[in-house]
Protein backbone atom coordinates (compact mmCIF):
# COMPACT_ATOMS: atom_id res chain seq x y z
CA UNK A 1 0.00 0.00 0.00
CA UNK A 2 1.43 3.25 -0.84
CA UNK A 3 0.60 6.74 0.66
CA UNK A 4 1.70 9.92 -0.50
CA UNK A 5 2.06 12.11 1.22
CA UNK A 6 2.25 16.61 1.07
CA UNK A 7 4.03 18.39 2.86
CA UNK A 8 1.77 21.08 5.13
CA UNK A 9 2.37 24.12 2.66
CA UNK A 10 1.05 21.99 -0.51
CA UNK A 11 -2.16 20.66 1.99
CA UNK A 12 -2.90 23.80 3.28
CA UNK A 13 -2.82 25.22 -0.50
CA UNK A 14 -4.78 22.10 -1.30
CA UNK A 15 -7.47 22.90 0.98
CA UNK A 16 -7.64 26.68 0.25
CA UNK A 17 -8.08 26.05 -3.44
CA UNK A 18 -10.85 23.56 -2.81
CA UNK A 19 -12.71 26.30 -0.62
CA UNK A 20 -12.47 29.34 -2.95
CA UNK A 21 -14.07 26.57 -5.76
CA UNK A 22 -16.85 25.64 -3.51
CA UNK A 23 -17.84 29.37 -2.52
CA UNK A 24 -17.69 30.41 -5.97
CA UNK A 25 -19.60 27.57 -6.62
CA UNK A 26 -22.41 28.37 -4.20
CA UNK A 27 -22.11 32.12 -5.01
CA UNK A 28 -23.07 31.73 -8.77
CA UNK A 29 -26.05 29.83 -8.01
CA UNK A 30 -27.35 32.52 -5.78
CA UNK A 31 -30.06 35.62 -7.19
CA UNK A 32 -29.30 38.46 -6.30
CA UNK A 33 -32.22 39.76 -3.92
CA UNK A 34 -34.48 42.87 -5.17
CA UNK A 35 -34.29 46.08 -3.54
CA UNK A 36 -36.61 46.25 -0.46
CA UNK A 37 -39.36 48.38 0.11
CA UNK A 38 -40.99 49.58 3.75
CA UNK A 39 -44.23 50.59 4.38
CA UNK A 40 -44.44 52.04 8.33
CA UNK A 41 -47.50 52.75 10.32
CA UNK A 42 -46.65 53.67 14.34
CA UNK A 43 -44.26 51.27 15.63
CA UNK A 44 -45.57 48.40 13.00
CA UNK A 45 -43.37 47.96 10.20
CA UNK A 46 -43.25 45.19 6.47
CA UNK A 47 -41.06 45.10 4.25
CA UNK A 48 -41.16 43.09 0.70
CA UNK A 49 -38.79 42.22 -2.54
CA UNK A 50 -40.08 43.29 -5.44
CA UNK A 51 -42.98 41.17 -7.11
CA UNK A 52 -42.05 42.09 -10.36
CA UNK A 53 -38.33 43.14 -10.99
CA UNK A 54 -35.63 42.51 -13.67
CA UNK A 55 -32.24 43.65 -12.26
CA UNK A 56 -32.89 47.63 -12.63
CA UNK A 57 -34.41 46.81 -16.78
CA UNK A 58 -37.40 47.66 -17.69
CA UNK A 59 -40.54 45.41 -17.37
CA UNK A 60 -41.96 43.76 -20.29
CA UNK A 61 -44.77 45.93 -21.39
CA UNK A 62 -46.88 42.71 -21.60
CA UNK A 63 -46.00 41.99 -18.08
CA UNK A 64 -46.91 45.41 -16.53
CA UNK A 65 -50.56 45.04 -15.67
CA UNK A 66 -50.41 41.89 -14.58
CA UNK A 67 -47.64 42.64 -12.29
CA UNK A 68 -49.89 45.98 -11.08
CA UNK A 69 -52.99 43.56 -10.69
CA UNK A 70 -51.02 40.55 -8.28
CA UNK A 71 -51.97 40.25 -4.75
CA UNK A 72 -50.07 41.98 -2.10
CA UNK A 73 -48.52 39.55 0.58
CA UNK A 74 -47.90 41.97 2.86
CA UNK A 75 -50.25 43.40 4.98
CA UNK A 76 -50.50 46.38 7.62
CA UNK A 77 -53.27 47.79 9.99
CA UNK A 78 -54.15 51.37 9.39
CA UNK A 79 -56.42 53.83 11.43
CA UNK A 80 -57.79 56.89 9.15
CA UNK A 81 -55.76 59.51 11.12
CA UNK A 82 -52.51 57.34 10.88
CA UNK A 83 -49.29 58.92 8.57
CA UNK A 84 -48.08 56.00 6.07
CA UNK A 85 -44.55 55.69 6.24
CA UNK A 86 -43.05 54.28 2.57
CA UNK A 87 -39.46 54.00 2.38
CA UNK A 88 -36.98 52.44 -0.69
CA UNK A 89 -33.79 51.57 -0.91
CA UNK A 90 -31.41 54.41 -2.52
CA UNK A 91 -31.19 52.84 -5.70
CA UNK A 92 -34.97 53.37 -6.16
CA UNK A 93 -34.68 56.73 -4.81
CA UNK A 94 -32.25 57.07 -7.94
CA UNK A 95 -34.20 56.26 -10.36
CA UNK A 96 -37.50 57.60 -9.28
CA UNK A 97 -40.72 56.11 -7.79
CA UNK A 98 -44.54 56.52 -7.48
CA UNK A 99 -47.69 55.07 -5.63
CA UNK A 100 -50.37 53.15 -7.53
CA UNK A 101 -53.57 52.60 -5.60
CA UNK A 102 -55.61 49.29 -7.03
CA UNK A 103 -53.00 49.21 -9.91
CA UNK A 104 -54.17 53.31 -10.59
CA UNK A 105 -51.21 55.68 -10.50
CA UNK A 106 -51.88 58.03 -8.48
CA UNK A 107 -49.21 60.51 -9.21
CA UNK A 108 -47.84 61.84 -12.08
CA UNK A 109 -44.13 63.13 -11.25
CA UNK A 110 -42.30 60.45 -9.59
CA UNK A 111 -40.57 61.11 -6.40
CA UNK A 112 -36.65 60.83 -5.65
CA UNK A 113 -36.42 60.39 -2.16
CA UNK A 114 -35.82 57.13 -0.02
CA UNK A 115 -38.75 58.33 1.85
CA UNK A 116 -42.45 59.81 2.23
CA UNK A 117 -45.37 59.94 4.98
CA UNK A 118 -49.18 60.36 3.96
CA UNK A 119 -51.82 59.94 5.88
CA UNK A 120 -53.34 56.83 5.47
CA UNK A 121 -57.15 58.78 4.81
CA UNK A 122 -55.62 59.42 1.60
CA UNK A 123 -55.66 55.43 0.66
CA UNK A 124 -58.92 54.62 2.87
CA UNK A 125 -61.85 57.44 0.98
CA UNK A 126 -62.50 56.75 -2.47
CA UNK A 127 -63.05 59.80 -5.68
CA UNK A 128 -66.82 59.49 -4.43
CA UNK A 129 -65.96 60.10 -0.59
CA UNK A 130 -67.21 56.53 0.00
CA UNK A 131 -64.79 54.73 3.00
CA UNK A 132 -63.15 51.35 2.25
CA UNK A 133 -61.57 48.93 4.54
CA UNK A 134 -58.78 47.90 2.16
CA UNK A 135 -56.50 49.14 -0.16
CA UNK A 136 -53.69 47.74 -2.24
CA UNK A 137 -50.92 50.12 -2.62
CA UNK A 138 -47.94 49.89 -4.92
CA UNK A 139 -44.88 51.60 -5.08
CA UNK A 140 -43.38 51.31 -8.64
CA UNK A 141 -40.15 52.82 -9.41
CA UNK A 142 -39.31 54.08 -12.65
CA UNK A 143 -36.61 54.80 -14.81
CA UNK A 144 -38.15 57.53 -17.39
CA UNK A 145 -40.95 56.05 -19.14
CA UNK A 146 -40.64 52.44 -18.18
CA UNK A 147 -41.70 50.39 -15.29
CA UNK A 148 -38.50 48.43 -13.34
CA UNK A 149 -39.85 46.97 -10.24
CA UNK A 150 -43.40 46.84 -8.52
CA UNK A 151 -43.40 46.43 -4.70
CA UNK A 152 -47.18 45.14 -3.46
CA UNK A 153 -48.85 46.26 0.32
CA UNK A 154 -52.33 46.05 1.49
CA UNK A 155 -53.53 48.67 4.00
CA UNK A 156 -56.18 47.12 6.14
CA UNK A 157 -58.56 49.59 8.34
CA UNK A 158 -58.59 49.08 11.76
CA UNK A 159 -61.71 47.58 12.74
Amino acid sequence: MTVAFFSGKARRAGVALGAVSAGLLVLSACDKPTPLATVTVGSDSVNAEATCYNDGKAIKESQIQSCLNKKAEKTITVSADDRVRFGVDPEVAENGWTLFIGGQQAEQEPYKKTYRSIPASAFLSSQTGETSNTAQISIVETSGKKLTGIWHFELKKES
